[in-house]
């Protein structure tokens, strides 16, 4: 190829690339995702968005769920590439994850945009106790459950989508 029209490629790639002007940061404030909670219902497990953004090819959800005491719930993995980052804002429990989810069913059309497996629980798994500020970092796939929970439970989920799947909100 001539070297000069590789160079004019180049330089026009690299200027179209710098003339995209850089992408807006996305604001949640404490009060919002404190707003936010204190709306969810409090009869049932809630998992909901707070924002979904589209960061530039794929996007990141920020979810909040509140787990009244008592509600353990399924374990489940999801059939994604989605990693899902728990922040523990509030209560402790037992979290299980990795094993192998007993009489897992799978769960299409879930309101995520994925499928899950889903049991009553999970055997041979690791077993943690967390707490306000604890940090857990769930790849896609990965079992899950809370297996007890010491009362109350409220976490912020972040969730970065490599496919795109999460609904804009």
């Amino acid at each position: 190829m001539n070297k000069l029209f590789l160079t004019t490629c180049a330089a026009l790639f690299a200027f179209s690339l710098s003339a995209q002007p850089p992408m807006a940061a996305t604001d949640i404030t404490a009060a919002d995702v404190q707003a936010f909670v204190k709306s969810l219902p409090r009869d049932s497990t809630n998992d909901r968005p707070i924002r979904i953004v589209d960061v530039g090819g794929y996007k990141v959800g920020i979810y909040a769920v509140f787990r009244p005491s008592g509600s353990t719930g399924a374990a489940v993995a999801h059939e994604t590439k989605i990693t899902e980052v728990y922040e523990i804002m509030e209560g402790a429990g037992t979290l299980v994850t990795g094993g192998t989810i007993v009489d897992a069913k799978e769960q299409k059309g879930t309101a995520m945009g994925f499928a899950n497996l889903s049991g009553p629980r999970i055997e041979g798994g690791t077993s943690r106790r967390v707490s306000k500020g604890d940090i857990i970092i769930i790849p896609g796939h990965v079992p899950h459950w809370w297996s007890h929970l010491e009362g109350d439970v409220t976490y912020l989920i972040v969730r970065p989508d490599p496919d795109g799947v999460l609904g804009l909100k």
